[in-house]
């Protein structure tokens, strides 16, 4: 049998010291709240296999780091591999790498940009479809503005096929006949919540009137409230919204300063991941393309999702 590696992650995760399968991890970043909750799906379906040896390493948000750690995967004879993607435009290097190893590859959350061309066989994506995600937040938001107003975006990294896609859909909603809210502001806070909390305060402090904040993700929406609390407005006077759901946005929004955000269900996604990767790696196919549906959390909901 193939030298196995990373057997601490075998004592950590309680599987036998023979697994059958090795499955090979590289996430954007160990330090994203939601990232984490991914990663802990991946390693929950791994324990409950009893049948994979599992390593995961930190990409740290570099496309080249990625790439070699996925080449350092295909070195040591790993049987599958999972990428959460760093740069989905950047990944053809590790598609082709992959393939030309002939192992299985499946990207999650963050879909490679040969997914519109068509992924080679033996490689698939676990993900869930963007474009409901910025409607479903646009529409709620709309409903709440009854149809009139004006919102600052805060958008993920201008290179994440999310953040892209999730922004378009808010403009497309914002811009149809039924709903006309004027978009005073978008500018990119890369997801993180202290750069969202600077880049509301400088717009505050230039003046920028806005009555709704939309953010691609929870941790923006959470540094827009920060902001707007620091400058002492009101938080009944502005709609805020969020993607995710995880748990600081469901606690954010149980205090009452965030009003809608969009379940993706990172705990899912992980499984279906590893679900995927080791009937891949057992030579049965799987579908190219795996949905984890988007839901949309409001305060009437929110508890089914704490």
């Amino acid at each position: 049998m193939k030298k196995l590696f990373m057997t601490a992650a075998l004592c950590l995760f309680g599987l036998p010291a023979m697994a059958e399968t090795r499955v090979a991890v590289s996430m954007t970043s160990f330090d994203n709240p939601f990232l984490t909750i991914l990663l802990n799906g991946i390693r929950s379906e791994v324990a409950q296999t009893g049948s994979i040896d599992l390593v995961a390493e930190d990409a740290q948000l570099d496309p080249a780091k990625q790439l070699s750690q996925v080449q350092n995967f295909i070195a040591n004879g790993v049987d599958a591999i999972i990428v959460n993607a760093v740069d989905g435009d950047s990944t053809a290097a590790i598609t082709r790498a992959a393939a030309d190893a002939k192992i299985p590859l499946v990207y999650v959350n963050h879909p490679p940009a040969e997914l519109d061309s068509g992924l080679p066989a033996g490689a698939a994506f676990v993900g869930s479809n963007e474009t409901d995600s910025g409607t479903m937040q646009a529409q709620a938001a709309c409903k709440l503005m009854g149809g009139k107003g004006r919102a600052v975006i805060l958008m993920g990294p201008l290179e994440n096929h999310a953040a892209l896609v999730r922004t378009k859909d808010v403009e497309d909603v914002f811009a149809a006949p039924d709903c006309k809210i004027e978009v005073a502001e978008k500018q990119t806070a890369n997801w993180n919540r202290t750069q969202a909390q600077d880049l509301v305060s400088s717009w505050l402090t230039a003046g920028v009137k806005f009555n709704a904040v939309i953010a691609n993700n929870d941790e923006m929406a959470i540094g827009a409230v920060q902001a707007l609390k620091t400058a002492g407005v009101d938080m009944k006077d502005v709609v805020i919204a969020g993607i995710d759901a995880t748990p600081d946005g469901l606690a954010a929004m149980k205090a009452g300063d965030i009003d809608i955000t969009v379940y993706q269900n990172a705990t899912k996604q992980g499984e279906v991941a590893v679900h995927a990767a080791a009937k891949m790696a057992s030579g049965e196919n799987v579908e190219t393309t795996l949905w984890v549906p988007f839901e949309l959390v409001t305060p009437d909901n929110m508890s089914t999702y704490e």
